[in-house]
């Protein structure tokens, strides 16, 4: 088979190798080579080296039909055993170097971007790498070298990625050097099943504290929404630790030990380890994409789409092998989705603003929910108005939108050319959410309380676009403008509505008989005047009072203007008048009220209560 001394030499190695069989020797099953006698480690690779040549020699014989058949089977067997033993070797190793990380700490690395450049082991020196004739690659590493390869990967570049070392130098150069022993001897599989078997479990037990639960899609699906609101907020905390952290330390490890044994090992057995967590982490993702759509629903979701966002650049980077296509893809399947989603809720948004049915008047003609509700989550959109910006690529068509249509408003155009496609969808949100408060308006019986309740909801609009910047550079000063003429408008409305009856009893025409003016008035009639004026105003204070305006501001102001209009024409029709109620019987009967009493009894009115 080979010369003397070679048999010699593989007589030695196979006597080492049955030592350690731990299927024969009582010292192979209680102790573990490697970890505990740094020179029985490299005693016992040095003797696979010999074992791996005289079978490398005994193949190249057996082409020359000059080697014994006994003799082959006998190296096999010795491998066999020896390869045995590297694996349960390999395994041990990972074991005791396979623990879970520091959650905490992790989560504040994850979410720093101004650090310093990811920790990088340089190289130590090119030539370990590289095999010669001589068997140098051999004893290269049994000096404990740490090996990697000089096109270091480009995602190592990313600012947002912390690597952090999993394994100390010690024990990945050991990995590496059993690695590279099976690997040779035809034994890649069972490594990699190995190394992937023992490092899921580091996922298993790091997926646990993140709060990343095994939920099959449907699971999710099932789940209220409440319950989904707070594990999206995990989920995105946890992706960014297991992206940028888990996965692209597991990847550096997965180099540190296979990236000088073959071309792709490393990305094989990387793959093999995180393929499952990581369909596993976008599952969720994925689940909440294609989920039912609800306007609740937006904003959780574009939560999720500006992370997976923000994270896809180094999902690239991270799974950048053809093998890992499947996980990109994923991603960026999942991203689409979510932005596809995004848009219908805002679309279906829309519609729902406009077909909102209730018609029960909201009592004292305040604020409608809806008109709070619908303010709310415009407000929050304008909050992510980049991302929507980016989502909203069709700009709606120029002209007359559902024109004709009378279940529907009309919004013209022309005038807002230069808008954003959002900023349209937000003006023909408010436009529409207007439509649907005048026709709730229509069932209040009191025609003043219908103008107030348009008042009071226009007003809340305008408060909320001023309130919010990104809000009101988005809708522009002409819609601020037209909603402040709208709300003023019915604000005058209001005051016609209530007040120009009760100011037209205080009117000079119909009181003059013929003669002079001073000995002309009648007064029947005048007394006639005052009474109706007395329960007019009554009346008005009575229901009015309990109405109510919730802004206080827009309540003194409305007050203010009634003041302005009230006091003075009653002052002056009772400095022309009240001579000739006081000449006559029962004057208090007439005039029941001082200008001052109407000016308090004015601070009664819109405070949601009766008055006293």
């Amino acid at each position: 088979m080979e010369t003397p001394e070679n048999n010699r030499g593989y007589e030695s190695a196979e006597k080492i190798i049955l030592r350690w069989d731990s299927t024969a020797s009582e010292e192979g099953r209680e102790r573990m080579i490697f970890g505990t006698d740094r020179q029985e480690a490299d005693v016992y690779l040095q003797a696979v080296d010999e074992i791996q040549r005289t079978l490398s020699s005994a193949s190249i014989s057996d082409c020359s039909h000059n080697v014994d058949a006994d003799d082959q089977l006998k190296v096999n067997t010795t491998i066999q055993i020896a390869m045995a033993r590297l694996e349960d070797e390999f395994r041990n190793i990972l074991i005791i170097h396979t623990s879970a990380l520091e959650i905490d700490s992790l989560f504040d690395s994850s979410t720093s971007f101004s650090s310093s450049t990811p920790t990088h082991h340089e190289l130590e020196d090119d030539e370990d790498c590289i095999s010669d004739d001589s068997g140098s690659s051999r004893n290269n590493l049994l000096q404990l070298h740490h090996c990697e390869s000089s096109d270091s990967s480009t995602y190592r570049t990313s600012s947002s990625i912390r690597e952090v070392d999993l394994m100390p130098a010690e024990a990945i150069c050991d990995l590496q050097a059993i690695a590279m022993r099976m690997i040779a001897a035809g034994y890649l599989r069972e490594c990699i099943q190995v190394y992937g078997s023992v490092r899921k479990s580091s996922f298993d037990s790091s997926f646990r504290k993140l709060g990343i639960e095994k939920l099959s899609i449907g699971d999710v699906q099932r789940l209220e929404w409440e319950a989904l609101e707070g594990k999206i907020r995990r989920w995105i905390r946890a992706a960014r630790v297991c992206v940028r952290i888990l996965f692209a330390s597991e990847k550096k490890l997965c180099e540190q030990i296979f990236d000088c044994v073959g071309t792709d090992i490393d990305d094989a057995c990387f793959m093999e380890t995180v393929k499952g967590p990581a369909i596993q982490l976008f599952n969720f993702a994925e689940a909440i994409s294609i989920s039912r759509r609800s306007p609740e629903k937006l904003f959780k979701i574009l939560d999720l789409h500006d992370a997976l966002m923000e994270l896809l650049p180094d999902i690239e980077a991270v799974f950048d092998s053809k093998s890992s296509d499947s996980i990109r893809v994923q991603a960026a399947e999942i991203l689409s989705r979510l932005a596809e989603a995004a848009r219908g809720i805002l679309s279906e948004f829309e519609n729902a603003v406009l077909r909102e049915p209730s018609r029960v008047p909201v009592p004292g003609g305040t604020i409608h929910p809806l008109t709070r509700y619908v303010m709310n989550y415009i407000s929050l959109i304008s909050d992510y108005k980049q991302t929507l910006i980016d989502l909203i690529m069709s700009k709606p068509s120029t002209g007359s939108r559902y024109s004709g249509d009378p279940s529907t408003p009309d919004m013209e155009f022309t005038e807002l050319e230069g808008k954003t496609p959002l900023a349209l969808h937000l003006i023909w949100i408010i436009v529409v959410l207007q439509f649907n408060l005048d026709g709730k308006s229509k069932p209040y019986r009191d025609v003043s309380l219908a103008h107030l309740f348009m008042m009071n909801n226009v007003h809340y609009i305008v408060q909320k676009v001023k309130g919010s910047p990104e809000l009101r550079e988005m809708t522009g000063d002409n819609c601020l403008r037209k909603l402040t003429g709208k709300f003023r408008q019915a604000a005058t409305s209001y005051q016609r509505a209530t007040w120009v009856s009760v100011l037209y009893c205080l009117r000079d025409e119909g009181l003059h008989v013929s003669g002079s003016f001073s000995s002309g008035v009648s007064k029947t009639v005048l007394r006639e005047r005052f009474k109706t004026f007395n329960a007019m105003f009554e009346e008005v204070h009575r229901t009015q009072s309990m109405w109510l305006i919730p802004d206080g501001q827009l309540r003194e102001e409305l007050r203010i203007s009634i003041s302005e209009k009230l006091l003075p024409a009653y002052r002056s029709f009772l400095g022309r008048f009240r001579s000739q109620i006081e000449s006559g019987k029962h004057p208090e009967n007439y005039i029941k009220y001082s200008a001052e009493d109407l000016e308090t009894a004015v601070l009664d009115f819109f405070e949601g209560y009766p008055a006293s």
